[in-house]
């Protein structure tokens, strides 16, 4: 960072006019092109790019889905890409129909053609100026083909509506071999004169069931040098009428993927659909309403509360059938959904998902604790985290109870205390000695595989925390003061004598060669440095403060964190930087709020006010984050700070307030009530809280307040 200190502390300017969606239309205002952008540009990056490898952007998807979907029907621009599309492409592959936006999935991919197919090279240019998307549907004209493809979704089906030029041939390539995953088996069936099925493997078996407008003449094997494509031929007629699919999906069975079709999209026709999917994201956008700030703020502000809602994905049938985690097909009464990503969701996405969606809560609670039974005794862990612990303590705590926490617990307390494989690595390590090694070497390269010992120590310390809360709530006083001792583990891995956390080898001193500056993959830390580092302790934070000399000390260690330039290092998945504060990266996301605890709010709300405004829409087309989503974190982070709110340790249930970028915030609640939000002054400071006319004591809000559904004021001078 050339200028660090005056990027830091320009002050955000909103604008005060008011702005109105289109139509009174709140998914007007959303963009599901935000994040499928690259950086590439020195200014944004922070270095001088010398790789080939392309920097991570969001990897995120354009395409339709509804909210919480089987169904994620978008464009394939590259596989083995994040989500499978990027905005600097210039060639789509075809339409795939699950997405994450973690170099998986993609299942499916499904492209209309013309003439004679090339199985090496089929792919169709399209330009971005024949290209939109909003929630619930995409378009984009193929011109190699001259086909208008229009997309749109219901829970577990897929409509696609394809118009092509006046007697051209209508084919559909189906690259059944491919998708982000290795393809071990697949199957393409004709079922009558206007059905075809099949299976397609790759993370999970999807099977599907389509149903066409025209007449199949025909399904063939198209082979190249290297590789070969399914096409499905249909027969012409003289309407010229769009060929439709109807396709219903399902992770269980054929005949389910049929069910799915026929009980969600058969009878329906494709503007039916397509205004549906928009009036379920109206009604999920609807329940956070700003008023005031600028335009740009509230189309940021409302495309990242859409994008918050993709992830975790539906995996039942509309009948309540699954595949379990032991590769039965089995009913529990209950929607069943994957994984979320729990590292990083369980910052504040997965908080934001029960305050609006509490019933996706808890069957996503219901499903993590299923697959937990039946996968080896330990709660779902991911990546090389856990943090299962923040969302089910966080949630009971907050009011969702629909699942049983007994059952959780018991899968959470083994995660903590039973070493053993499926639970956390290196925890025998971590019960004997309250840390866990790391190797002591030299000149690590950023991607080597380590423990990422301090990461680990730190995190398995908060998810203690979060497992002592219920151990508490169940009367488990034995392992509540055990979990609770092992909370205070982040200390271990303290180095007074530097001031940050750093790894220590077998016989308990630290590692010899320490650069706070240099960015590791797993080496101490995982994908991030030292300062990246700092501070993490969300259930903890004055005992943090105490671990330094004075408050003033963490101010200044802060400012450093915040001022000292990143040293260039190029590094793909770490981007965005104030300082060696990595917004691209999760790691370090609540670090900002740390000025809290040592007097000196404004500091974090100038840090948090420069992230928002330099780090939602970056790049030269405004539709660069400024790094991974991570399956809506960075997305639900916006939101939370853009209203005033944050989930500075989502197992507590409180929030911790901020100045919202908006005049006035309107959230309703899932008891009926409705709670706002209005900010009242012209600076950044806070120089009083209260709520429902009463003042409030410290920093945070309380979720048994907050759900009274009573006024919250914040009140700033400059």
């Amino acid at each position: 960072m050339k200028k660090p200190i005056l990027l830091l502390f320009l002050l955000l300017v909103t604008g005060t006019g008011c702005l109105k969606a289109a139509d009174g239309k709140l998914t007007k205002l959303v963009n599901p092109f935000l994040g499928t952008a690259t950086l590439w540009d020195e200014a944004d990056l922070h270095y001088v790019r010398r790789r080939e490898a392309r920097t991570w952007g969001a990897e995120v998807f354009p395409g339709a889905s509804v909210p919480n979907a089987m169904v994620q029907l978008s464009p394939v621009t590259q596989f083995r890409s994040g989500a499978g599309y990027q905005y600097e492409d210039s060639v789509i592959y075809g339409f795939s129909h699950t997405n994450k936006g973690h170099w998986n999935l993609l299942h499916l991919p499904l492209l209309p053609v013309t003439g004679r197919v090339q199985a090496d090279d089929y792919a169709s240019p399209f330009s971005h100026r024949n290209e939109e998307a909003h929630p619930g549907y995409y378009r984009v004209y193929l011109q190699r083909y001259g086909v208008n493809a229009e997309l749109t979704s219901t829970l577990r089906c897929a409509y696609h509506r394809y118009t092509f030029r006046q007697g051209d041939n209508m084919r559909l390539v189906a690259d059944m071999t491919r998708n982000n995953n290795r393809v071990d088996q697949w199957a393409l069936q004709r079922e009558d004169a206007h059905s075809f099925s099949g299976f397609q493997d790759g993370e999970g078996r999807i099977y599907f069931y389509a149903v066409s407008n025209y007449a199949l003449t025909g399904i063939s094997q198209v082979q190249g040098r290297r590789h070969s494509v399914s096409v499905v031929d249909f027969a012409n007629d003289a309407s010229g009428a769009p060929l439709e699919l109807k396709i219903g999906f399902s992770f269980t069975s054929v005949e389910n993927a049929r069910k799915n079709l026929e009980a969600e999209i058969l009878s329906k026709n494709f503007r039916t659909v397509r205004s549906e999917a928009d009036e379920a994201w109206e009604q999920l956008l609807g329940r956070i309403r700003v008023e005031g700030g600028s335009e740009r703020m509230q189309r940021i502000f409302y495309s990242c509360l859409y994008r918050s809602f993709l992830w975790p994905a539906l995996r039942s049938d509309v009948n309540g059938d699954y595949t379990d985690a032991s590769g039965n097909i089995v009913n529990g009464g209950f929607r069943y959904y994957t994984n979320p990503s729990f590292w990083d969701d369980y910052r504040n996405k997965l908080i934001l998902l029960g305050m609006i969606e509490p019933r996706v809560v808890e069957d996503v609670i219901k499903s993590i604790t299923d697959r937990g039974e039946k996968q080896g005794g330990y709660m779902p862990t991911f990546f090389h985290g856990d943090h299962a612990s923040a969302f089910v303590a966080g949630s009971w705590l907050r009011g969702i109870r629909g699942f049983d926490l007994q059952r959780a617990y018991r899968l959470l307390l083994r995660n903590a205390t039973v070493p053993g494989r499926g639970g956390r690595a290196y925890l025998d390590e971590y019960l004997r000695r309250g840390w866990i090694a790391e190797k002591d070497t030299l000149n690590v390269p950023y991607y080597d595989e380590y423990k990422a010992a301090v990461t680990k120590t730190l995190e398995y310390s908060y998810d203690d925390y979060a497992t002592a809360l219920i151990a508490r709530l169940l009367g488990d006083k034995k392992n509540y003061r055990l979990l609770m001792k092992h909370s205070r583990n982040y200390r271990n891995v303290f180095d007074p004598s530097t001031g940050f956390y750093r790894g220590r080898v077998e016989s308990g001193r630290f590692v010899s060669q320490f650069d706070p500056y240099y960015p590791y993959f797993a080496y101490q830390y995982r994908e991030a440095n030292a300062w990246q580092s700092l501070f993490y302790a969300p259930h903890d934070p004055e005992g943090v403060v105490k671990l330094y000399p004075s408050k003033k000390a963490v101010e200044l260690k802060l400012d450093s964190l915040f001022t000292e330039p990143w040293r260039g290092y190029e590094v793909e998945n770490l981007t965005g930087f104030i300082g060696n504060y990595c917004h691209g990266n999760q790691p370090g996301h609540s670090q900002p709020y740390m000025y809290y605890f040592v007097g000196r709010q404004d500091k974090a709300q100038c840090v948090l006010d420069s992230i928002m405004n330099h780090y939602y829409d970056m790049g030269s087309q405004h539709l660069a984050l400024a790094g991974m989503d991570d399956a809506g974190e960075m997305s639900a982070w916006f939101v939370f700070n853009a209203i005033g709110l944050y989930t500075y340790s989502p197992a507590d249930a409180e929030y911790l307030v901020t100045v919202p970028l908006f005049p006035r915030v309107s959230f309703r609640l899932n008891n009926g009530r409705t709670f706002s939000i209005e900010h009242r002054g012209n600076g950044r400071r806070i120089t009083s809280i209260s709520y429902g006319g009463r003042p409030v004591k410290g920093w945070f809000l309380s979720d048994s307040l907050l759900q009274e559904g009573r006024q919250l004021v914040v009140q700033t001078s400059e």
